[in-house]
């Protein structure tokens, strides 16, 4: 992948290029913005082109070294990823090893730290006295959620490079065109921070079994409660769905705004187009402050989730919410 081809990121795009035109290539870049935005696809692009036998300010993506880039056994590109939860020192410690050596015919070295974030402290100080000092040429690509997210005498030495979440009509047209079914897309652009991350999430083969039991359960919630219950128990919790309560929560997030879209004359913007005559019907029995009152219980309990709370647990009660908010 070269840097014109991954999607979207202008910003990112005129930074580095910017830089590679005019011959001033920092000594380290931070990587900064959402999961899924294409921080590791532009990483790897930058690399490539910095690599690249011809030059210039993208990648051919055709000479030896950008295939050796590709197909990842390039010995001058060194990634590092987290061993288990995080990036420990003794990773720090060998990619160090790795780059004092003489390099293999290209002009540069570049390493690539993944959840950079991850670091552990000692990791951290010892790609700190790292970046003081640099061998030269050797370029570092750390990938982080954010500038927060790292060490400031980390961030002080390195150039930013922001990501933001992508513009979720181009992605879902990029994801049509390549083959993923309309209504698919339409939902997982609104999941995710780019089209990397949506890519990958409409490929998963549970993501249209999970968009199916929300629109079930969601016309159940207000004639058949409580026997909703027994519907989310077995057909999420006594099968594998319920690894992926945190992405049940966030569709029945959207399936409620689309309620307000319809109480405000704006469904051409609806996630469940398919549903459209009767979300059309349903949405009239509620205020739109109850229907913003079930999108906030359903985003309540993916946190709760995430702070470690029982997934059906948190499920359960948010249908309780959902069902009393009806009332």
């Amino acid at each position: 992948m070269t840097i014109a081809s991954v999607p979207g990121q202008d910003r990112a795009k005129r930074l580095l290029q910017g830089m590679l035109r005019s011959g001033k290539v920092a000594h380290a870049y931070l990587f900064a913005g959402p999961q899924g935005s294409g921080r590791s696809a532009m990483a790897q692009a930058f690399a490539m082109t910095l690599l690249c036998e011809r030059g210039g300010d993208d990648a051919c993506g055709e000479c030896l070294t950008c295939r050796k880039v590709q197909h990842g056994n390039h010995p001058d590109l060194h990634r590092v990823v987290p061993d288990g939860q995080t990036v420990k020192i003794d990773q720090i410690r060998e990619l160090q090893r790795e780059l004092s050596y003489r390099s293999a015919g290209s002009q540069r070295k570049i390493y690539v730290i993944e959840a950079a974030e991850t670091m552990t402290v000692q990791a951290a100080n010892s790609l700190l006295k790292f970046l003081e000092e640099p061998p030269s040429p050797v370029v570092a690509i750390l990938i982080a959620p954010s500038e927060q997210a790292m060490l400031p005498t980390i961030v002080s030495r390195t150039q930013l490079v922001p990501f933001t979440p992508g513009d979720p009509k181009a992605t879902e047209a990029l994801l049509v065109s390549e083959g993923t079914p309309p209504l698919i897309a339409k939902s997982v652009v609104h999941l995710t921070a780019g089209f990397e991350a949506a890519r990958v999430l409409a490929a998963e083969n549970w993501f249209a079994e999970i968009r199916n039991v929300v629109i079930q359960l969601g016309r159940e919630i207000p004639s058949r409660f409580p026997g909703v219950l027994l519907t989310a128990q077995t057909q999420v919790f006594k099968t594998d769905l319920a690894e992926h309560t945190d992405i049940l929560l966030q569709l029945f997030a959207l399936w409620y705004r689309d309620m307000i879209y319809v109480m405000t004359g704006r469904e051409e913007r609806l996630v469940f187009p398919d549903q459209a005559e009767w979300l059309s019907k349903q949405a009239w029995t509620r205020s739109v402050h109850a229907w913003t009152r079930s999108m906030e219980a359903a985003l309540s309990a993916v946190r709760r989730i995430k702070a470690n709370v029982q997934p059906q647990l948190a499920f359960e009660q948010f249908l309780v919410t959902s069902a009393q908010t009806a009332g």
